[in-house]
């Protein structure tokens, strides 16, 4: 490459081969395409990512418009033995995944200060899918319930549900301003609310003061905003993606069946990216600054998140969920 360099430039046969230290006679021959002046392509080397691109093309066709984490699939394809790392993984990738979402604003709580608790939507329509989620905001344990409804009931339902799961109260939990939540704000002067009376009864038994962000500012809740994100991508999208390839789809009996399980062994045990601990590890020490459960608290109205659901409540068998899971897990 050089030598046809400076020859495109004018530079005489004897001048190259002084600056090169070739023979005058080796340059004459590579400008003369006797001998291949150039290095011809290597063949792609094999990797061991090589056998498992068609199933990855595959799921990430099935789970389009959504996006399923390098993270998710690497845990599938090391169940299915793979045995690469994770950077050739999303190099494989990168080609196919859209830009990423504007990260959300954190801020920091002590341990047992605060609870952030929100719905996200997973699905509208005639079957409606949506998640009760409730993250701790010093530990960043998280609770997923998944229901079909939204209101005051529900939201109080699945509140026991969290405190229950993280063992105690904290001092305070902060929602965003649904009528479930508040009824009028500032009804009684500045911060002074009209709250649900549901939930308000609620906060008394259980000790918690109740809170909302500014109108217009969800981001607020910055723990519990990121965390609706990690489980839809995932959990949700990989668990209906798995589905929809056998002709299921995904209803609220089959989320709640398997996000136990996910929370146990997936969410609370990953090393966050902010605290750079296991929610799980931090939520041991966070127990400890949390109000303890009254004695004569009511009666839960839906299994406790830990466990799966009876066999008996599932549009389908669980074993058909066990067994389209073994490589989604």
């Amino acid at each position: 490459m050089e030598i046809k360099v400076l020859a495109r430039r004018g530079t005489a046969v004897r001048e190259i081969a002084r600056q090169t230290g070739l023979s005058r006679n080796t340059v004459r021959r590579y400008l003369r395409n006797e001998q291949a002046s150039r290095y011809s392509q290597r063949e792609p080397r094999a990797t061991k990512l090589d056998p498992f691109k068609d199933y990855l093309l595959e799921r990430v066709a099935a789970a389009r418009p959504h996006w399923i984490p390098a993270t998710v699939l690497l845990r599938e394809l090391q169940e299915a033995g793979y045995e690469g790392g994770i950077s050739q993984l999303k190099a494989f990738l990168v080609p196919h995944k859209r830009s990423e979402a504007e990260p959300v604003v954190r801020f920091e709580t002590a341990p047992g200060k605060q609870m952030q608790a929100d719905f996200t939507v997973i699905r509208r329509g005639r079957e409606p899918l949506l998640a009760l989620v409730a993250t701790m905001g010093y530990s960043r344990a998280s609770f997923v319930r998944f229901t079909a409804r939204e209101d005051a009931a529900t939201l109080c339902e699945c509140l026991r549900e969290a405190l229950v799961y993280f063992g105690g109260t904290p001092e305070h939990v902060l929602f965003d301003n649904a009528k479930s939540v508040v009824i009028e704000r500032d009804a009684f002067g500045e911060g002074e609310h009209r709250w649900n009376p549901q939930l308000l009864a609620l906060a008394e038994t259980y000790g918690f003061t109740p809170k909302v962000c500014r109108p217009y500012r969800a981001k607020t809740k910055g723990k519990v905003e990121r965390f609706n994100r990690y489980l839809k991508e995932s959990f949700v999208v990989p668990l209906a993606a798995t589905l929809r390839s056998s002709g299921l789809r995904l209803d609220v009996e089959a989320a709640n069946a398997h996000i136990g399980r996910w929370l146990a062994e997936v969410a609370n045990t990953r090393r966050h990216a902010t605290t750079g601990e296991r929610p799980a590890v931090r939520l041991a020490a966070e127990q400890a600054a949390l109000l303890p459960l009254p004695a004569q608290a009511p009666a839960l109205a839906v299994p406790d998140n830990r466990r799966v659901l009876p066999r008996e409540s599932l549009q389908h068998p669980l074993a058909v969920y066990d067994a389209l899971l073994e490589v989604a897990a």
